[in-house]
This record gives C-alpha cells, structure tokens and sequence, in this order.
C-alpha cells in the first residue's frame, strides 16, 4: 500500500511539471481509512462470519457454524472446529460428540443447551477434520474473542487441548491442564476432554465428570 501511494504522488508530480509548475506544496495521495471493528451484535458478528473468506476453509465448507446459545450464558463451551454433520446443518455439536456433550450439560450440570453457548475455535470444517492451523485458527480468533465480548460468561470451558491451547496461549498438554482453573480475562477457564476423545477413550469419562462437578459448583456461587 505504500509503495501504491508513492507511485501515485510521483505521477502527480510529473503531471504538474508538464503544466509548468517547478515549486509547488501538494497534498499527498492519503490512503482510506478501513474500519477494522467487528459488529456489536452476535446476529451481526454472525452474518459477517458467513460471509468470511479470509482463510482456506471458506473453500471447502458447506456451511459456517458460529455457534448456539444463550447470548447472556454464565458459561461457554468452546470446542476446537467443526465436524462433518455441524458443516452440513451449521450448528455446533450435533453429531455422535454433541449428543455426548448435551448428555454432559444436562445429566450432570442440571441445565440444558438452550442455558449455555457453544462455538469452537475456528467456525469452518477443516478438510478431513484436520486439527486446525496456528494460521486458520489465528484469522478466526478475532470472531471468537469478539463473542466473549458480547456474551460476558463468567466460566468458560475448553473442549480438547486445541480449544485450550488457542485461548490461553497455554502449550501445557489436556492431561496435565484439565480440571484446573485457569483466569484471564474477567472469566474462568477449565480444560477438560473433547466429547470425540471419550467416545474413543470411554475411561475418561470418570475425569470429566470430576471437571464438570468443579464447574457446576461454580455455577452456584455465580446464581
């Protein structure tokens, strides 16, 4: 953009040397200014998110999913992308790992979907439920801390050691990090499994139900 500006002061330079002009005070091509801020509404941040095509994955998705919920929740979900069943319908968890998620929130939390908001890191399907990249993850990130914005949950928790990582900046690995409390920001984040670990890993189940019990907890001295 600076080299563009500069080629356009020189061209009007030697466009008022041709006129006959040898001093002359001139006003520099200025650039204008883009309005970097995001909307300041979840359905309007929504409809600037379906229409994103900064990154690779609006090439291949069907659909983006932005998330669901209460927009006033106390506590947020955040997993870590989209799968093939949220691609095709554009809503988050709704596959084998949101029945199991909705199971969590309602069997041991006592709530129901509709009390809580659930996104994930980056709102398009990655090619092959790849785990996303620091690059695709990074151009998302604004869409996401923009919701936490709007949504002000006071408990926030991370679905998986992607949803964490890319939240808290925390390289430390799920097994050593989840259950913990971590604060940042005006919220609590606790890291526990993804639902699509403990559909393979049926034994970790007994830990996040520990992880959920510390969150549920939480909820009260919030209510």
């Amino acid at each position: 953009m600076k080299n563009l500006r500069n080629a356009l002061l020189l061209k009007q330079l030697y466009q008022l040397k041709q006129l006959g002009y040898k001093y002359t005070d001139i006003t520099p091509c200025k650039e204008n200014e883009i309005d970097l801020s995001l909307p300041n509404t979840l359905e309007s941040l929504r409809k600037q998110a379906e229409n994103c095509h900064l990154c690779e994955l609006s090439k291949s998705r069907q659909k983006v999913v932005f998330g669901e919920g209460n927009p006033h929740a106390d506590l947020l979900f955040i997993g870590e992308a989209p799968g093939a069943t949220e691609d095709s319908s554009g809503k988050p968890f709704v596959g084998r790992s949101g029945e199991l998620l909705t199971k969590m929130i309602e069997n041991v939390l006592g709530l129901s979907r509709s009390d809580v908001y659930i996104t994930n890191i980056v709102k398009c399907r990655p090619p092959n439920n790849q785990v996303p990249t620091a690059t695709q993850a990074h151009i998302c990130q604004p869409y996401l801390l923009k919701q936490i914005e709007l949504i002000k949950p006071k408990l926030i928790v991370t679905l998986g050691a992607t949803a964490y990582h890319y939240l808290t900046g925390d390289e430390t690995g799920i097994t050593k990090i989840r259950g913990t409390l971590y604060k940042q920001n005006g919220y609590t984040v606790i890291p526990t499994y993804h639902p699509s670990y403990l559909l393979r890993n049926p034994s970790a189940k007994k830990e996040v139900f520990e992880d959920l019990k510390k969150v549920k907890e939480l909820i009260k001295n919030y209510s």
